[in-house]
């Protein structure tokens, strides 16, 4: 069963479209006055928040002439996976779609296995006004889902809607160091979402001869066969049809 090699990049296409929602984000200071003196984009990575706090620790002293990692920052990693029992269909379900070029055969994929994939994203900031700027970028559009829509299998052309749930939000700050030491506000929300893995993509012949013997019960037996070939079209080989080829 496990001997042909096929991947759909279920959980890279998943990752990729829950990253493109947060790459835009910008952080504006403003002076006294209100204006504006400077817009940030907050860069946006896939990795461990714990890597990027420890390129912080590793600077501990902001007057020093090493290049300190930039702050306000995000990052978004996996926390869970776990199999989606309450959206589960029947496994023998089939999804099926014409070959291009090829009218005799169709491609078919059976129904796919649905998890529940936990994402943690972290914001972390120097100072709290730019952590609560990034945070309210986000909030007023998870009420508390939002949807996207993935190409889950390209050359099928299946096409999935995910809502993407917000948990929760918790806040991390554990600044004790003196007024020279680089401080560190994380924000980290929770959010959980619907990975949807499908099998190989398998090639199969179109049925192009369809025959059906017409009997009538144990007074007349076997009355006539019905033959059809090329396109089988229910509608066309209808009731009305059959019935004049028995007269």
């Amino acid at each position: 069963m496990l001997n042909n090699h096929f991947y759909h990049a279920a959980i890279r296409r998943t990752i990729a479209a829950f990253g493109s929602i947060f790459n835009d984000i910008k952080v504006v200071r403003t002076d006294a006055d209100g204006e504006v003196k400077q817009i940030t984009r907050v860069p946006l990575a896939y990795g461990p928040r714990q890597k990027f706090l420890a390129r912080l620790e590793e600077q501990q002293d902001i007057l020093a002439p090493a290049v300190a990692i930039k702050l306000p920052r995000m990052s978004f990693e996996i926390t869970s996976l776990i199999y989606d029992s309450t959206s589960k269909l029947n496994k023998m379900n089939k999804i099926t779609r014409a070959v291009i070029g090829d009218p005799t055969s169709k491609s078919v994929v059976y129904t796919c296995a649905p998890y529940k994939m936990g994402i943690q994203l972290s914001i972390m900031a120097k100072n709290q006004d730019d952590a609560l700027q990034v945070i309210e970028q986000i909030m007023p559009y998870f009420q508390p889902e939002y949807t996207i829509t993935i190409n889950e299998i390209p050359e099928m052309n299946i096409k999935g809607d995910v809502p993407i749930v917000l948990n929760g939000v918790t806040l991390s700050d554990d600044y004790t160091g003196d007024f020279m030491t680089r401080r560190a506000i994380v924000y980290s929300l929770d959010f959980e979402l619907r990975v949807r893995f499908y099998g190989p993509v398998k090639t199969q012949s179109i049925i192009t001869q369809s025959s059906v013997d017409i009997n009538d019960g144990d007074t007349f037996g076997f009355l006539e066969e019905v033959t059809a070939n090329g396109t089988v079209d229910p509608i066309v080989l209808g009731i009305d049809e059959v019935d004049n080829n028995i007269k």
